[in-house]
């Protein structure tokens, strides 16, 4: 079904977003009491009537999908990607990569500073957000990255102790205490130091220790066999900066969350210390997890080598293991995918040529989905990893919930939809996925962001889907609650 786009005019004009007006009907809704049949309204880009006892009546213009048979989302909120805009267009751009999003059910996303250049000035976030309004089908957020002598900068952003801002797109400080880009690796103690004592928002860590890098590096030169990268970024270089950022935040009583958990030691170590619900005076601590490290272990990268390369690696299955574990308990707030595409012609070059980093957003909802069909986790606690509580996390306002009042950002799955993962259906322009020739079970058939359907995926499109609007119609900038 091909899908007519509905606008008002008048907000066109002014140059405004498009929102949408849809009704999608007989849908097993995920909602925050539990999964139950019936019809959900948006209205102007917000979800006006949820009904589970009597069906809703079309209005006058509105368009109706019938989604029997289909289970129905609030859209998915991937808290971690690099998209690579500005600077490096050959890898992503933010049309590319927020167009790969909507074909994988995200309707939002928070993308990282290390880009050519990096963005660590207000200046710089701004004609980032400028850039993000002209090219981005979902909705977007932007992290500042940190270096060791822009504190003025980052409190422009987010503000200071006791006066914190929050501005429309901008979601936190960046630091990069290992594996930087550019001038963003902040590792010496002062600097460290005045980053968490001098500044408001929230501060998310790329968790690698440098020292202990450089130092271990030597053990695997002349090394060009893949399970060499795991060896020299051990697990204990990973809780050794864990350990270190924590220490930080509960000295200076700053919001820390610490990115892309991969170690079990760190993920134990962090068990009595992270919650989604802070405590004033204290410091509050979150961290994630992607479906990479909950899918992959050693004898993958064995098969598929520099196609699993990231920073931190794909490490051993009985980090996976602790890692699900921890998931399940809480410990772990909610899922990102660190997509950070490469060309598949630097991923040739083998180890230890081949940078670090892989595609994820397109397929990180099938993932996790196939990982329901197993029997590892439920419906519902994938909707609250991948979209309730990464809104929680970040204090976004509207989004996360089916719930009259939230924004009209949703995504239908057809959990029963069983598609082998081929590169050539990929949207990421790199054209690859480390899921390849993996059969994965549950996929989006229609993705919606302010009630405007952007993306579809059914018979007449075959597998790899149809985006249904251009680049910068759709989409805004997320608001968030100021962390003090």
């Amino acid at each position: 079904m091909t899908y007519a786009m509905l606008s008002d005019q008048k907000a066109q004009d002014e140059g405004e977003k498009m929102s949408g007006s849809i009704l999608v009907t007989g849908a097993s809704m995920v909602l925050p009491t539990g999964i139950a049949v019936g019809d959900l309204r948006i209205t102007n880009g917000i979800i006006s009537e949820i009904s589970t006892d009597s069906k809703l009546n079309p209005n006058d213009g509105e368009h109706v999908y019938d989604a029997t048979g289909l289970h129905l989302l609030p859209g998915i909120i991937d808290p971690q990607v690099h998209f690579r805009d500005p600077g490096q267009p050959e890898k992503e751009d933010l049309f590319t990569g927020s167009r790969a999003a909507a074909s994988g059910g995200v309707t939002s996303f928070l993308d990282m500073p290390n880009n050519v250049p990096s963005q660590t000035t207000l200046q710089s976030m701004y004609d980032k957000l400028e850039t993000a309004a002209n090219k981005c089908v979902t909705n977007y957020g932007f992290f500042i990255g940190a270096t060791e002598s822009n504190v003025e900068e980052l409190k422009k952003a987010v503000g200071v102790p006791g006066a914190p801002i929050a501005i429309p797109g901008i979601c936190g400080i960046k630091i990069f205490m290992g594996s930087s880009t550019g001038d963003l690796l902040v590792n010496e103690s002062n600097a460290l130091k005045t980053i968490f004592d001098n500044t408001a928002g929230l501060i998310a860590v790329h968790a690698e220790d440098e020292t202990r890098m450089i130092e271990r590096a030597k053990m695997i030169e002349g090394r060009t066999d893949m399970s060499a990268h795991a060896e020299w970024r051990d697990d204990q270089t990973a809780l050794i900066a864990t350990k270190r950022a924590v220490k930080l935040a509960q000295e200076s009583c700053h919001r820390l969350h610490v990115l892309h958990l991969t170690s079990g030691i760190e993920a134990d170590w962090l068990a009595d210390l992270t919650s989604l619900n802070g405590e004033k005076g204290k410091a509050h601590i979150t961290t994630e997890v992607l479906p990479q490290h909950l899918t992959f272990d050693e004898s993958d990268v064995e098969v598929l080598g520099t196609r699993l390369k990231m920073n931190p690696p794909i490490r051993y299955k009985k980090d996976k293991e602790t890692l699900w574990q921890r998931l399940l308990d809480g410990t772990i707030a909610c899922i990102a995918t660190d997509h950070a595409p490469h060309t598949m012609e630097n991923k040739l070059q083998g180890f230890p040529a081949a940078h670090s980093g892989m595609p994820g957003v397109e397929t990180s909802l099938s993932a996790m989905l196939t990982h329901v069909y197993e029997g590892s986790c439920t419906l519902e606690q994938v909707v609250k990893w991948m979209s309730t509580d990464v809104a929680e996390c970040y204090q976004m306002i509207g989004k996360g919930k089916l719930e009259e009042g939230f924004d009209g950002d949703i995504v239908l799955v057809d959990l029963n939809k069983k598609i082998i993962v081929e590169d050539e259906n990929t949207w990421t322009t790199v054209k690859w996925s480390p899921f390849v020739g993996r059969t994965l079970v549950g996929w989006p058939v229609l993705t919606v962001v302010d009630g405007v359907p952007v993306f579809e995926r059914n018979d007449d499109t075959g597998p790899k889907g149809k985006c249904l609007v251009d680049a910068g119609e759709v989409g805004k900038p997320l608001v968030m609650l100021p962390w003090d």
